[in-house]
């Protein structure tokens, strides 16, 4: 693995959801950084990744209401442990659960193992809720896939928060998770 500046030069077999996340950042002027990789499924794999980056890539979970009528992207540091009674009550939903990968693939056009932010390009409807752990927003740069498992990014957090967000329409709701057991 080796960290790239920008879009690769040979975009043969490449998702589709992949180049537009690229041709999407380029045309808002966000810079950004990459490198490929293997699907990781581990957390050592995952550990190589953020080394190359510089940057520890965000866990974001997919998840929904019950009902399946509210539908939720958690950003929040990787090392931190997700406890579902905790952040259901800061944002007064009961019974959150994962959402299925229909409803990845219906509303942010992603597949299991690589929910990202980049996805939210995709939620033309604004159905999906981005909520933020308050500790992601603390680091200059977030890691993140686009809308692909083999590929990571490296964006400014200033860029996300002030460029992406306003133009895919989307606003963030910050949470505080201790990720204490």
């Amino acid at each position: 693995m080796e960290l790239l500046t920008g879009r690769p030069e040979n975009t043969e077999g490449r998702l589709p959801r992949e180049i537009r996340t690229y041709d999407y950042l380029d045309s808002l002027g966000i810079r950004y950084q990459r490198t490929d990789h293997e699907r990781a499924d581990c957390m050592e794999a995952c550990n190589e990744i953020d080394a190359v980056l510089g940057v520890v890539i965000c866990k974001n979970l997919f998840l929904c209401n019950r009902q399946k009528t509210a539908f939720y992207l958690l950003m929040m540091p990787g090392d931190k442990k997700f406890k579902t009674k905790e952040l259901s009550k800061q944002i007064n939903s009961a019974r959150l659960s994962f959402a299925d990968p229909e409803g990845m693939l219906k509303y942010l056009d992603i597949e299991p193992g690589a929910v990202s932010i980049m996805g939210l390009m995709n939620d033309h409807s604004h159905d999906v809720q981005l909520l933020v752990d308050e500790d992601v927003l603390k680091g200059d740069y977030i890691g993140c896939h686009p809308c692909v498992c083999t590929s990571s990014l490296k964006i400014r957090t200033e860029d996300i928060l002030n460029v992406f967000l306003p133009a895919v329409g989307h606003s963030l709701r910050t949470v505080c998770l201790s990720g204490e057991d």
